[in-house]
């Protein structure tokens, strides 16, 4: 492949780049694929474990000590684990991609590629992680008896838009962590301070209604309010006004994600 560079027509090929170098961005995600749970003991089991790690810990603090209400008739720990789906997918796609840049410092000094194709392909791979984690929520829905509902076939539309907030997210961090090496240590704090933060271990119905629309300016909120409509139907209650500001606040991250990262990117290559 031969890549011919043009004064003044940066912006312009940029986006074409990306689809020229699709096997490249394949390459990549098939390779973060295999290479994510290699030389684990329990390997892909951990797709498992984590979430239902996490969903017996909030099950037992929010529903059992603080004794926060369901949504209907719903077991809370299927109120929990439909939230663990997205933050999960989210969270880890967030700290796969943060990296991505200065994992890839030796590709990055010696060929030229969209260096936006690194943290977008490490993103994709927490996709996989959710499908299997995915099979084992509609186990779960199977075994209490729980129906599934017309909303499900919406559930991509959720799924995208946690992978959009996740992108958006991803771009900055990753470019930050370029030029301020400090970002390897504030992510997993960012990643726990978010965690508590939406509405992963409770139902966003017990924030109160007047600050209600307000919160939903987290992105994340509008995703995990989503995905416990599409999985648990008529018991779930879907604020409409909190969704749209939920998505107007992922269409500021992505945008602020791409403005941010295209502005550094030229300076990778010098830093890394």
């Amino acid at each position: 492949m031969s890549t011919i560079i043009e004064a003044g027509h940066a912006n312009r090929n940029y986006w074409y780049d990306l689809w020229r170098f699709r096997e490249l961005f394949l390459f990549l995600t098939w390779r973060d694929i295999l290479v994510r749970y290699k030389q684990t003991v329990f390997g892909i089991l951990w797709s498992v474990l984590r979430p239902v790690m996490t969903m017996l810990v909030f099950t037992f603090v929010f529903g059992k000590i603080a004794r926060l209400p369901t949504e209907g008739d719903v077991p809370y720990a299927l109120l929990v684990f439909a939230a663990i789906l997205p933050w999960q997918m989210f969270s880890n796609a967030l700290q796969e991609s943060s990296n991505s840049l200065i994992g890839n410092e030796g590709l990055i000094s010696k060929v030229y590629f969209p260096r936006i194709i690194l943290p977008i392909s490490s993103i994709i791979t927490s996709a996989v992680d959710f499908c299997i984690s995915f099979v084992v929520f509609l186990a779960m829905m199977i075994f209490w008896g729980v129906g599934f509902h017309i909303q499900l076939l919406l559930l991509p539309l959720f799924v995208f838009l946690s992978l959009l907030t996740a992108i958006g997210a991803g771009l900055v961090i990753s470019a930050l962590n370029v030029s301020f090496r400090d970002f390897r240590y504030i992510i997993p704090f960012i990643v726990q301070f978010g965690l508590y933060v939406s509405p992963v271990g409770f139902s966003s119905s017990v924030v109160p209604e007047k600050w209600r629309l307000l919160y939903s300016l987290n992105p994340m909120v509008g995703v995990i309010d989503g995905f416990r409509w599409c999985l648990l139907g008529e018991n779930v209650q879907f604020y409409w006004p909190g969704f749209w500001a939920s998505i107007a606040a992922v269409i500021v991250l992505l945008y602020s994600g791409l403005k941010i990262f295209r502005g550094m990117e030229r300076s990778f290559a010098d830093k890394i």
